[in-house]
Formats: C-alpha cells, sequence, structure tokens
C-alpha cells in the first residue's frame, strides 16, 4: 500500500493535524471539517469527533496550503473540489459567487472534505487479463478509483492505456504508471476522450466516474473506434446498474464485457456479459 501521508498532513492546521497522529490517523479515510463544529475523522472502523471547533483560520489554512494560489487549483475550486500531491482530493462547500450564469469563485467556505488516497499495487490481479472493455461498480468510498488505478496500470504493461484524469486523482506525482501509459491531466472528461482518439492511438482508455449522459456518449464514440474502455461507475451492484438511466445506453449497446462488483470491505467479483 502507498499513501502520500506527509503531503496529506502539511495541508491540516497544526492542533488538528497532532491529533489525526495521535489518533492513528493512518487508518484515516475522510476528515471533515465543518465551520463551527469540531472535525470529524472517519476511518474504516467509524467515526471520531476530534476536540475543538473549526473556525475559519483552520479553513483558509487548508485551503491556501493546498492550493498554494495556483491559477490550476483557482480552477477547479470553481467545481468545487481541490487535488493535492498524492491525489487526496479536498471536496469544497460554501457559498459561490456566479458568474456569467454558472458558477465562479467561492465566497465562503463552510465545509471541507478530506479524502485520503492510497495505491495498492496488485490489487486488480484478478482482473487484468479479462478481455474487452470492464466497468467497475461501487459505492461512494468503496474503492473504485484504486481498482481502476491499479487496472490500467497493469493492463498498460503489454497495452496502450491512455487515462483520462480530469481531476489528478489517478496518477499523482508519486504513484508509478504502466510503462506504456500516457496521462492527460486536468481535462473535462468528454473533450479528453475525444483528444485521445484523435491524436494518441490507444488501445484503451481508462476514466473515472461516469455521472453525465455526455460521458457515456464520449465511450460509446471511443467503443465504435474499436477503443477499449475501463471506467467507473455508482451503482450498488448490476440491479441497481441496470435500474439507472443513465447507464442504459451502455448496456443496451454492450459496451462493457466485464463488470467488477466491489463490496464495501473493498474485496470485488468478477461478472462477464453474457453472449
Amino acid at each position: 500500500m502507498i499513501c502520500a501521508w506527509k503531503q496529506l498532513l502539511n495541508v491540516l492546521p497544526p492542533g488538528i493535524r497532532m491529533q489525526v497522529e495521535s489518533d492513528g490517523g493512518e487508518t484515516l479515510q475522510e476528515l471533515r471539517l465543518r465551520l463551527g463544529s469540531p472535525p470529524e475523522m472517519i476511518t474504516a472502523d467509524g467515526s471520531t469527533w476530534l476536540s475543538g471547533k473549526v473556525g475559519k483560520e483552520e479553513m483558509d489554512f487548508v485551503v491556501n496550503s493546498a492550493s498554494q494560489y495556483s491559477p490550476w487549483c483557482t480552477g477547479t475550486m470553481s467545481q468545487g473540489y481541490l487535488t493535492i500531491s498524492g491525489g487526496h482530493r479536498i471536496g469544497i462547500c460554501g457559498s459561490y459567487v456566479p458568474r456569467n450564469g454558472t458558477t465562479g469563485g467561492i465566497q465562503q467556505i463552510s465545509s471541507l472534505c478530506i479524502r485520503v488516497a492510497r495505491d495498492f499495487p496488485g490489487a486488480a490481479n484478478r482482473a487484468s487479463d479479462s478481455d474487452g472493455s470492464i466497468l467497475i461498480l461501487g459505492a461512494p468510498g468503496w474503492g473504485k478509483t484504486t481498482l481502476l488505478r491499479d487496472l490500467a496500470r497493469q493492463i498498460a504493461q503489454r497495452r496502450i492505456v491512455c487515462v483520462v484524469d480530469e481531476r489528478g486523482e489517478l496518477f499523482p506525482e508519486g504513484i508509478p504508471r504502466g510503462r506504456r501509459m500516457d496521462v492527460l491531466l486536468g481535462c473535462p472528461k468528454t473533450r479528453s476522450i475525444e483528444m485521445t482518439l484523435r491524436t494518441m492511438g490507444p488501445e484503451y482508455i481508462a476514466v473515472d466516474e461516469i455521472t453525465a449522459k455526455e460521458d457515456c456518449d464520449a465511450l460509446v464514440q471511443a467503443a465504435n473506434c474499436g477503443v477499449q474502455l475501463l471506467a467507473t461507475a455508482h451503482a450498488y451492484g448490476m440491479q441497481d446498474l441496470r435500474n439507472r438511466p443513465l447507464y442504459q445506453m451502455l448496456l443496451e449497446r454492450r459496451i462493457f464485457q466485464t463488470f467488477l462488483l466491489l463490496h464495501k470491505d473493498k474485496s470485488y467479483c468478477v461478472e462477464r456479459m453474457v453472449s
């Protein structure tokens, strides 16, 4: 298991950082900071409330440490998140200032959700030799991104894999890549898929979190061009996937041949599409 633990600790205010370390924080999955409330530390064993209350100073410390005032981070903050070194993602809630009819900058932050990224080389051993396109299913926090990362890395040892890494979580600095892997960082999924199709000659395209019809349309386009796909989707299993209108087109067109069904304990089973 690989975790950029130091990079995570560096964005935490000193008082919170000390508590996270002393309370066995290396099992941390999420740290939630809410203005005026105690910090909440979430691990596999449950939730723990830390001492003290989160103030504006702690919120500003996290955001300023994570963003380092870079223009790139300013752009992602308008979409509700920051990604820091090591792939850790900080979700942001608060008051946003609309610009030109769309969400603009943040006026005041009220909540931060810091999700800890970990890499588990070998996690996809049972699935990496599967033929065709693969879809990973699971609920938030069950390890979809972690499994996709290792799956793409293993396949990229022998095939050309283009990774669409919109949020910088799949292959941040320090995470090993496959030797035949190309990563497009920070570009919206639909545009990234089109760009890699036209310019990189991929055999596989890997993309995290199918959440919109435009994502599905782009995947269908890639499949029609003969490219295999590696992707993740929010669903508790095959029946849940079938019940969600967003994914109907992908199922009807049989875009994916193999499904990896994650469980809450981050284990998974493999299910093949019946011919």
